[in-house]
């Protein structure tokens, strides 16, 4: 099998990856083994343009919001359905400092927070002492769908393999890899945690956290928004059904959920959630983020034929969508890679 490209991962980065790809009019091949626990498959889909407890702007998101919502909306279209919500957050201070933190940010002219006008308007659905405000504009992707709808139209174009990578079967030159039967120009990878697998990129900065989610039903909240108090209460497309999460644990024995994960979010949701509410399920996944919190994107200096498209750590639903065009733009015209982002920064690194 001959194919321009070798794609390695359907997770967002992969499904956007293929997706550029395919609009340019190249060929190309996914290898992914479809596992239900990766971050993406338990990922919220959630694009929030300020991050931290003293309410940062996101980097790059000037750019990178409202290049992604179109990116969605038009490989929504494409694959016929509605992937984008509008769902600002409100945001419940657990404390008067993180009232003032806020308020602060307004007084700064932040244009992404917002005094929410009627402070009583959520006492009938939760405990809350110190207020509340919104962030503004914030949307919820509906990844679950565009990943396994994607994939669908990927097997229906003989475009993807259901199988476990094995680096041993890799081999490459300047120009060229091959893998068991198929040979491509370049291969891509976009397997998260696994990447850091592989000897070409293993010295990366890579420094992966581990994640964990419930999903819980509960009949009378409100979907209209996401809630934050500490951790994230986010309306999913099913009626009734809400993403909490995410814990971010930088040192952990395992990638499995935990006990104790269930038992503090658990607490959290007794003493803030005044409606009743059902534990369905209980995830956990360890996200591919870096020490410095900036993706992985382009090609190996030494190895040309071996690219990379990782590294997007909390913020894939936002971050992905937009590198993984400016890769395919770099491919197919020659465009330059944003330097923040560009693998090249690690060219004495990755010499080695």
């Amino acid at each position: 099998m001959v194919v321009d490209y070798l794609i390695i991962g359907q997770g967002i980065s992969g499904t956007m990856l293929s997706w550029y790809l395919y609009r340019e009019g190249k060929t190309f091949l996914v290898i992914d083994h479809e596992a239900v626990d990766t971050p993406s498959r338990v990922a919220a889909g959630i694009i929030n343009p300020v991050t931290g407890r003293r309410y940062v702007t996101t980097w790059m998101i000037e750019e990178v919001m409202p290049f992604s919502i179109s990116a969605y909306t038009t490989i929504g279209n494409f694959l016929g359905h509605d992937l984008v919500q509008n769902k600002n957050i409100i945001d419940f201070f657990p404390s008067t400092q993180m009232r003032e933190a806020f308020i602060e940010r307004i007084d700064e002219d932040d244009q992404y927070l917002n005094a929410f006008p009627d402070q009583n308007h959520f006492n009938q659905y939760f405990n809350y002492d110190f207020g509340c405000g919104e962030i503004s504009p914030c949307f919820s992707i509906d990844l679950q769908t565009l990943l396994y709808e994607w994939n669908k139209k990927l097997v229906e174009m003989n475009s993807f393999r259901q199988a476990e990578f094995k680096p041993g079967d890799l081999t490459f030159t300047a120009d060229q890899v091959q893998y068991e039967d198929i040979t491509a120009q370049k291969i891509i990878f976009c397997n998260g945690t696994g990447t850091m697998d592989l000897p070409a990129f293993q010295l990366l900065p890579f420094a992966p956290n581990k994640g964990e989610t419930l999903l819980i039903e509960c009949k009378d909240l409100k979907n209209q928004f996401i809630f934050k108090r500490s951790m994230v209460v986010a309306p999913t497309p099913e009626k009734d059904i809400f993403w909490v999460g995410s814990s971010y644990a930088w040192e952990f024995d395992h990638a499995h959920p935990t006990e104790q994960f269930l038992k503090n979010t658990k607490t959290l949701l007794d003493h803030w959630i005044k409606l009743p509410y059902k534990i369905l399920s209980h995830k956990a996944s360890v996200r591919p983020a870096t020490l410095e919190r900036r993706p992985f994107i382009g090609f190996h200096p030494n190895y040309p034929a071996l690219g990379i498209l990782n590294g997007m750590g909390s913020k894939g639903a936002s971050l992905a969508p937009f590198f993984a065009h400016q890769l395919v733009q770099h491919i197919v015209h020659s465009l330059p890679i944003t330097d923040e982002a560009n693998v090249n920064r690690f060219s004495r690194i990755l010499s080695k």
